[in-house]
């Protein structure tokens, strides 16, 4: 188990990319500290690894607060001790037009993919820099990187997360943390799963794999990256698309 007793903050870790990633630890003998905003949800999961005899705690926690991420981290560091690895997973979409979007639509969207990434990383960076080490892995998207029609909201931020990727990585390296992120494709998760065939099938045509990701595609990214085998790398962006953008 190369995790043993180390300990990892998942936001967004109810399900999809961020239930992956938790189980993905889980394996390595990781203790969990996992947040998300669905109570019902996350007790499940935090359940199903309770019972199976990992140590996990499960909080439902709005990362647009400040005060609220501090608060957690609080009651994880009261459990643990520590948090060695944080996966800032957590996102939203609020799809549409430029011209026809809400400002409330913008504000959401930039305010949990954004700016909760950005209080995530304020909170547990300044644990890490006690314990003079520390593994951070944003998860942006290639929308962020390329765009895409009716995601206005959703490219902006996503291309945010990436430029606080790279600020963090150069005022952390100092301190023995990498910051970097990864920026998935299309993945089959409740979203992609809401598709339309016709959509699918226009989406699998840019896709020269020819197929759809699946959340571990990310999660053991994640892994790799918090891991010792890549003590090394910092400040990247890893693309997981199936070849989509290159």
């Amino acid at each position: 188990m190369l995790l043993k007793d180390k300990v990892v903050m998942i936001t967004g870790s109810a399900q999809g990319i961020g239930k992956a990633c938790a189980e993905r630890f889980a394996r390595e003998g990781a203790n969990l500290f996992l947040v998300d905003v669905n109570r019902q949800l996350l007790e499940k999961v935090a359940s199903e690894f309770n019972d199976s005899g990992i140590n996990c705690l499960a909080l439902e926690v709005n990362i647009t607060s400040l005060e609220k991420v501090e608060e957690a981290i609080g009651k994880a560091l009261d459990k643990f001790k520590r948090i060695d690895i944080l996966i800032n997973n957590a996102g939203i979409t609020r799809d549409g037009l430029l011209v026809r979007m809400k400002e409330e639509e913008w504000d959401n969207v930039l305010a949990v993919n954004l700016k909760g990434t950005f209080n995530c990383t304020k909170a547990v960076s300044r644990v890490m820099m006690k314990q003079k080490g520390g593994s951070i892995v944003n998860i942006s998207s290639i929308i962020g990187q390329i765009g895409n029609a009716g995601q206005t909201n959703y490219a902006a931020s996503k291309a945010g997360v990436i430029g606080l990727t790279k600020s963090a990585a150069r005022e952390l390296a100092s301190r023995g943390i990498t910051v970097n992120a990864i920026a998935p494709g299309f993945i089959k998760t409740r979203m992609t799963d809401q598709l339309s065939e016709e959509v699918k099938k226009r989406m699998l045509q840019n896709i020269p794999l020819g197929r759809l990701g699946e959340s571990k595609d990310v999660a053991n990214l994640a892994f790799f990256l918090t891991s010792a085998s890549a003590g090394y790398i910092t400040g990247q962006v890893f693309r997981v698309d199936g070849g989509m953008v290159m």
